[in-house]
């Protein structure tokens, strides 16, 4: 019964306030349209990516998304935008300013957001209040984030590719002198393939042969035979090793060399031809029915202020 006596209350109190009522709950929306014009709020444009990284490895225990979101925000992408769309004078910023770099990374934080979806993409998101900058700053930084992958990537190749040249030319001088010794025994002793002349040395004594070309090429074999047979053996494996180093060398190269891109677009920004902030039609609701209820608690304490008199006298 109280409850039914306080709704009837605030009825008749709506009935008797119900012109005031209306005067403030329209002069609140008036006055929210007002200061939410351009004079008061600037609009600002929304454009944004979603995207997942591509082409990349996971570094501990971060998720590749994780790790995306972290060169994205790095300070090298955040002041190359902020030197190319030249972000001060265009949120009028002074650099002399006392305080210029703390308002300037504020400013940034606030209109640039990068974020990660509950399906582990990455968002990033710029308002603006020019649509076509917002836009741009947007592409700018999937371009830098390809630029700064690729420049890790290609530094990390760098080192192999270093690694792997040392390595293969080292094994290519050891072939060389290899090749020259052969050489050497080859035009001073006659010694070109150890087994085979053997073999036939071997052959011509058997079959009573002693000439001295026999003679002197058995000598030869007897002296040097063991260092000819040794530079050959070791021709052939330095030969694998430099074949294997070769090829992995040609992949480091191969590696360093190749321009992908890291990220696979999903949604690809674009020029807004909307305003995104301030949503207007929100402000006026929410001002008016913040006047309204407002409004309706100072008439309820005046309404009791002046039923307290009447109360007293018939007491």
């Amino acid at each position: 019964m109280e409850d039914y006596f306080k709704s009837k209350s605030i009825i008749n109190i709506l009935i008797r306030w119900k012109i005031h009522l209306a005067v403030i709950i329209v002069a609140a929306a008036l006055l929210a349209v007002f200061f939410t014009s351009p004079i008061f709020i600037t609009p600002l444009f929304k454009s944004f990516s979603v995207m997942y990284p591509s082409n990349i490895s996971a570094y501990g225990d971060e998720s590749l998304s994780e790790q995306m979101m972290q060169v994205l925000q790095s300070k090298e992408i955040r002041d190359s935008l902020i030197v190319k769309f030249d972000l001060p004078r265009h949120y009028g910023i002074d650099t002399k300013y006392e305080y210029y770099t703390s308002t300037m990374l504020w400013e940034y934080s606030k209109n640039v957001k990068v974020s990660k979806t509950p399906y582990d993409a990455v968002t990033i998101e710029v308002w603006d209040k020019d649509p076509k900058v917002a836009c741009d700053m947007v592409n700018e930084m999937m371009n830098q984030y390809n630029m700064k992958l690729r420049g890790l990537h290609k530094e990390k190749f760098r080192e192999v590719v270093n690694n792997y040249r040392t390595v293969t030319n080292y094994k290519r001088k050891e072939l060389d002198s290899l090749q020259d010794r052969a050489h050497e025994l080859g035009v001073k002793y006659g010694l070109l393939d150890y087994p085979m002349q053997t073999r036939e040395v071997m052959r011509a004594y058997l079959t009573g042969s002693r000439s001295g070309e026999v003679s002197r090429l058995k000598k030869n074999l007897e002296e040097k035979g063991g260092d000819r047979e040794m530079v050959s053996d070791l021709m052939l494996a330095i030969t694998k090793d430099y074949s294997a180093f070769k090829l992995d060398y040609d992949r480091a190269v191969l590696d360093e060399n190749r321009n992908y891109t890291y990220v696979n677009v999903l949604n690809k920004p674009f020029i807004a031809d909307k305003k995104g902030y301030p949503v207007r039609w929100v402000i006026v609701v929410v001002s008016a029915l913040a006047s309204f209820f407002l409004a309706l608690i100072v008439i309820s304490v005046i309404e009791g202020r002046r039923r307290q008199p009447e109360v007293s006298a018939t007491a």
